[in-house]
């Protein structure tokens, strides 16, 4: 399951899943591209390990290492309750 988490001011998309049973949870990001239809990448916590980078730069992924490393301990949180809108109560 995928949870929402953010959406940035040029649509990209921040979603998380579940917190698995070894403690990882996969951060995936999704942008529209008129040429590439979307670019993507997936990042997991809590090591940071990024995998199935699709036409974002390294530069690109540096700002969403910050990004997610600033938020990570709220994915960490809402990975464990059902995600952000479920622990609002939303």
């Amino acid at each position: 399951m995928m949870y929402p988490y953010m959406t940035l001011n040029d649509d990209t998309e921040i979603v998380h899943s579940e917190m698995k049973p070894d403690g990882r949870v996969k951060v995936y990001i999704e942008k529209p591209d008129e040429k590439y239809c979307f670019r993507h990448a997936t990042c997991y916590l809590p090591d940071y390990t990024w995998e199935d980078i699709y036409k974002f730069s390294d530069e690109d992924i540096r700002k969403y290492q910050e990004i997610i490393e600033h938020n990570a301990h709220l994915i960490l949180e809402f990975s464990q309750t059902g995600g952000f809108l479920n622990a609002s109560n939303i």
